[in-house]
């Protein structure tokens, strides 16, 4: 009778929710800025500045990223004060869970800025991973591709610019194919793996994602 574990057990698995919509928020907030303008909170979920009147300010998101503080504390007292956290951790949870619906449901996607905003940088690991498909070590091929990264740096360029010759003076496997590895695109394809970015892996993980939730909703 006196057993108060599944208390805890219910606002821990609440905090460690609440940490993931944190973490997904302050994505959100990052990507929704100025800077980045990957997305855009829909007005319903945000506000204008009272200073600047060109800034919206994502108030959903920030409340989600706060509440994850609120919950959190909850969790360090739930020993000494069980019932009174439980019951502010499941209407805070509920409250959080419903506004992080409203505001993924009606957000705005901009894949042109995404794509504007893509760098060469982003396939050094590819670079590494060509001399990898050649037998190279990775261990190896990683210092490689470091080092083109810190030609292309030294010199003001991109990865995008350096030749084969300049390439070669870092390992001689590399050759004309080597071409083909700056294509995002590619890059996203190639990782056809459970849970990987490949077209095909994406959407089979949405699929997954609707059965599992067509499921519980039966119960």
């Amino acid at each position: 009778v006196s057993d108060r574990d599944f208390v805890i057990e219910t606002v821990f698995a609440a905090s460690l929710l609440c940490v993931h919509l944190s973490r997904w928020a302050e994505d959100l907030i990052i990507y929704s800025s100025g800077p980045f303008g990957y997305v855009q909170c829909s007005d319903a979920y945000a506000t204008g500045s009272s200073l600047m009147p060109q800034k919206k300010n994502p108030d959903a998101l920030e409340l989600i990223r706060g509440k994850g503080g609120r919950v959190q504390g909850n969790l360090m007292g739930v020993m000494a004060e069980c019932w009174e956290l439980l019951f502010d951790t499941v209407d805070t949870v509920h409250d959080v869970v419903r506004i992080a619906t409203g505001v993924l449901s009606t957000l705005r996607i901009k894949p042109d800025r995404m794509k504007a905003g893509l760098s060469a940088d982003m396939l050094a690991t590819d670079l590494a991973e060509y001399l990898v498909r050649k037998g190279v070590p990775f261990r190896e091929t990683h210092h490689h591709s470091g080092a083109a990264v810190k030609m292309a740096e030294d010199r003001g360029c991109t990865l995008f610019d350096l030749t084969v010759d300049d390439l070669k003076t870092i390992h001689p496997l590399f050759t004309d194919d080597v071409a083909a590895v700056w294509d995002f695109n590619r890059s996203a394809e190639m990782r056809d793996t459970e849970g990987g970015t490949s077209k095909r892996s994406v959407l089979e993980q949405v699929q997954k994602m609707r059965t599992y939730l067509a499921a519980e909703g039966q119960h």
